[in-house]
């Protein structure tokens, strides 16, 4: 299991006056406003000059070039567009990161964290991976999270900081763990999402708009999420004939995606679920419960190369 604490410690921990913050999109941005509302002096840097201007309104440094910002301040953190960007601007700059502070925020699969960790101690810089479960405009209100791994001793130093955006968690040394459970979390998320969209679409067919489908839709889900405790007993248990579970026999899907497509609807999303359940039956598991698919996804079947589409950064 690993390491999993909350800010229980900000109050012993010695407070950081200055950031440098490397990217200003719309979390950069908001990570920033956060901090000068707090009183931080604040230096940013930003490949699109212009976007720096209202921080600087609100008290913010500007810094011409990558190098004049992260000397600025003993902390540096990185909110750019993905792993090759993160290496590209800080790739020049190696030598006066030394001695510093990288507090990494980018968005960045658990290997490519474990790498720009390891990359960053072969040159001297202190490395925390961070993860943010928030929307921008959840940044200072501590209604969102924000997951840590990598040095803990970078996170206890920087806690005080970090609790001016939202709440902290640190998961563990492996600087790849943050990652890990924050892109396992909007997994879930962007699949509800897609399966509402999917549903939609076949509502649409009888003239019921999204906004229609929705009120119906968002209380059944709230109601079934309290399902998930539930389902987790079952999975950690390992015990998938446990008594009361709906089997997988019973919850075969094929009838959603053939109505899908007699209407004309994709049923690509719904499909996906069928065929985790085809392949536990076929296995011979249609009488044990519905988590019994958790099986299904446990290992890759095969390697799926994916396009990215994502437009967030600096």
């Amino acid at each position: 299991m690993p390491e999993t604490t909350s800010a229980s410690t900000s109050a012993s921990s010695p407070e950081i006056s200055g950031v440098t913050l490397l990217g200003l999109g719309a979390m950069g941005s908001a990570l920033a406003a956060a901090l000068l509302d707090a009183g931080r002096s604040v230096t940013v840097w930003n490949r699109t000059a212009g976007r720096a201007a209202d921080l600087v309104a609100g008290g913010a440094t500007a810094a011409a070039t990558v190098r004049e910002a992260v000397t600025a301040h003993p902390v540096v953190v990185v909110c750019l567009l993905d792993d090759a960007s993160v290496r590209e601007t800080l790739g020049p700059v190696l030598a006066e990161l030394r001695g510093r502070t990288v507090l990494n925020v980018t968005t960045t699969t658990p290997n490519e964290s474990r790498a720009l960790a390891r990359w960053a101690t072969e040159h001297g810089i202190d490395y925390l991976d961070g993860a943010i479960m928030a929307v921008p405009a959840m940044i200072g209100a501590r209604t969102g999270q924000i997951f840590y791994s990598g040095s803990r001793t970078a996170y206890d130093r920087l806690l005080p900081t970090l609790d001016l955006w939202a709440t902290s968690e640190f998961h563990g040394t492996d600087a790849g763990l943050a990652a890990l459970v924050d892109l396992a979390m909007l997994s879930g998320m962007y699949q509800m999402f897609a399966g509402f969209f999917h549903g939609a679409a076949m509502a649409a067919k009888s003239g019921m708009s999204a906004t229609e489908f929705a009120a119906r839709q968002s209380p059944f889900l709230a109601a079934m999420a309290h399902e998930l405790g539930g389902f987790a007993k079952v999975v950690d248990g390992g015990d998938y004939s446990v008594p009361g579970q709906q089997s997988l026999d019973f919850s075969d899907l094929s009838h959603i995606v053939r109505a899908s497509q007699e209407e004309g609807v994709n049923p690509a999303p719904i499909a996906a679920v069928q065929a985790l359940i085809v392949r536990q039956t076929a296995a011979g598991h249609g009488a044990e419960g519905f988590a019994r698919i958790y099986e299904s996804v446990r290992a890759t079947p095969a390697t799926t190369t994916v396009t990215s589409t994502t437009t967030e950064g600096a």
